[in-house]
């Protein structure tokens, strides 16, 4: 498996490198090279695992099937693009003041670990070390969001440590619980933690400890995915941290606290033989959706607004996962899928369009399409595709989760359409001002790489006109695998 030891290591690696780099643009060249590089290794990882169907590697260790080995590609490939648009931003951080050399080297640096924390979670096949690559994930990111280290900025950084640092906390003892019971089956070794081992051996492990264990790891977890009423983390952290730090929060640390979240589900429907843990996801997921909805009207600040968004589209992942039907799964993957991409473009765009006007209050953000056109209409299209408009992804999902929710619980498909409805309305109530009218007095030019934004939105048109017969395969074999450790609906 020297393919997965190069994917996990390039980042590692890449990040040791930059934490000794002083020269801004080869850091920002080193930056992007170590993204190509590991999403190369990535897509390389993805051929050799798919052609198997699942391999272990590392003694063990580490297991790769088409459920992570999917999120590992989606992962990387976000991670390379950010990298890409990073760089003029962060040019642009510096010229104006707002890092110095010291912080943007922290920031090349933390980026890349986060990028390795990211990949040893979805990787590992010890439940353990998917706990501590939360965490690690968690602090790259707490320094990252304190990068401009203004009193609002590290006030943030702090709730984020705080809030996040309980979730955590609650998981590692819903962790704890599942070894108290696997344990006494499969020894007090490293096998007990092992996510292969637990999952053959689900049906021995004791149901109540498991559903006690579950209630612990749905709300520690769900402080990481963002899930109301855990969510109050999440819009700080996003409202005040550089552009390229919300795209990954968005786009993928969410989706390794799901994943955990997920495969916790799994061993919990295997040992109770009943869908519990999915009827308190799909709960969570309800709840999320309707505050998240709600909550967008009232915002101020244009990157608070779309982290709601956020909040609103991991409330419709959970919801499907918690359906457990194998239609709810495809539907939760390709909507994973197509978030990451659309939300993390969004991100980018909305990075430039703040640089631009110099400010992110959405009142003084006017006339986008006259003042710079690619911001303007970047942000305009990442708003249609992520409302759910067709033809983009999001509206597929979105369809197919609704087709899902009336075959197994026809009494959600009101609720579900009512909060997307209520979200939609919300989105653009605001941006319609933003991209059009005169443009604001304070506008200034800037310089701007919107390559990954239309490459990013392409993705989800294609993928909303007509989902690859290889991209489908991958999420029905993905699908099978959530589905065979759970109830089904």
């Amino acid at each position: 498996m020297n393919l997965f030891v190069a994917t996990l290591l390039s980042p590692l690696l890449g990040g040791l490198l930059l934490a000794l780099v002083n020269n801004p643009r080869l850091a920002a060249r080193i930056n992007v090279g170590t993204g190509i590089t590991t999403f190369t290794f990535s897509l390389l990882l993805v051929i050799q695992v798919l052609d198997v169907k699942s391999v272990d590697a590392m003694s063990g260790w580490f297991h790769l099937d088409a459920y992570n080995v999917f999120l590992l590609a989606l992962t990387t490939f976000v991670g390379m693009t950010t990298s890409i648009f990073s760089a003029p931003y962060m040019r642009h951080e510096l010229a104006s003041g707002h890092v110095d050399l010291p912080r943007l080297r922290l920031y090349h640096s933390m980026f890349q670990l986060f990028q390795f924390g990211m990949l040893l979670g979805f990787s590992t096949n010890n439940i353990g070390v998917l706990w501590v690559s939360l965490e690690l994930a968690t602090l790259a990111t707490v320094l990252l969001v304190s990068l401009y280290r203004t009193p609002a900025s590290i006030a943030a950084a702090w709730k984020y440590f705080i809030l996040c640092g309980m979730g955590i906390a609650l998981a590692l003892f819903g962790t704890v619980l599942v070894f108290f019971t696997s344990s006494a089956v499969l020894g007090h070794g490293n096998e007990a933690l092992n996510w292969t081992a637990l999952y053959a051996n689900a049906a021995r492990l004791d149901p109540a400890v498991m559903s006690i264990a579950f209630c612990f790891l749905m709300v520690g977890y769900g402080t990481k995915v963002g899930l109301v009423p855990m969510h109050a983390w999440l819009p700080d952290a996003h409202g005040e941290g550089p552009t390229p730090v919300s795209a990954v929060l968005s786009g993928l640390l969410l989706n390794l606290a799901l994943y955990a979240l997920v495969r916790c589900k799994m061993l919990v429907d295997g040992s109770t033989g009943t869908d519990m843990a999915g009827h308190i996801m799909m709960g969570f997921g309800l709840l999320s959706l309707f505050v998240a909805a709600f909550s967008l009207h009232k915002q101020r600040d244009i990157k608070r607004m779309f982290s709601f968004s956020s909040i609103e589209h991991m409330g419709l992942m959970t919801f499907a996962f918690g359906i457990g039907s194998s239609l709810a799964s495809f539907a939760a993957l390709l909507h994973m899928t197509v978030h990451s991409l659309v939300k993390s473009g969004i991100f980018f765009t909305v990075g430039h369009a703040a640089q631009a006007m110099g400010t992110q209050k959405m009142a003084e953000i006017r006339g986008l399409i006259r003042h710079h056109p690619g911001i303007g209409w970047g942000l305009l299209m990442g708003t249609v595709a992520i409302a759910g408009f067709p033809p983009f992804g999001v509206f597929t999902s979105e369809f197919l989760l609704f087709a899902a929710a009336l075959e197994v619980y026809p009494w959600t498909a009101v609720p579900l359409l009512l909060g997307l409805l209520i979200a939609m309305a919300g989105l653009f109530r605001f941006v319609q001002p933003m991209v059009y009218g005169e443009v604001a007095s304070q506008a200034v030019p800037v310089h701007v790489n919107m390559l990954p934004v239309y490459v990013h939105f392409a993705m989800a048109l294609v993928l909303g006109l007509a989902i690859p017969d290889f991209l489908a395969d991958w999420y029905t074999q993905a699908a099978a695998l959530i589905v065979a450790g759970g109830g089904g609906g």
